[in-house]
């Protein structure tokens, strides 16, 4: 067989594999045309998540705040009996001072 073609196409002895190199040619443009569209469709998809991620953090960063804030109210609110149990203390005490000096006083004569 001549590795060289002549006119006639048909006699050529690499008419075959050309035309199989061409075939598998068109089968990997559509193949990568197919891998193409799946990476436009990642991207995409990943811009989306990326914005998903981002409303997550905005919302996690919210309630972080609100939940100082009522860990705070809440901390108030446990201290206020303390607090009230702290002022009832200290006028009891005021009392007894002023009695005894009354009492002082009164033993005195005034």
């Amino acid at each position: 067989m001549p590795e060289k073609c002549t006119d006639s196409l048909r006699d050529c002895p690499l008419a075959a594999r050309l035309e199989a190199l061409e075939r598998a040619n068109a089968q990997h443009a559509g193949t990568h045309r197919d891998v193409f569209d799946r990476l436009r469709e990642l991207e995409r998809l990943e811009g989306i998540q990326g914005e998903q991620y981002k409303n997550i953090l905005e919302k996690l960063d919210g309630l972080a705040r609100r939940h100082d804030e009522l860990t705070q109210k809440l901390s108030d609110l446990e201290s206020k009996p303390g607090r009230r149990w702290d002022a009832l203390v200290e006028k009891g005490l005021w009392a007894v001072c002023a009695a005894v000096i009354a009492f002082f006083l009164g033993r005195v004569g005034l």
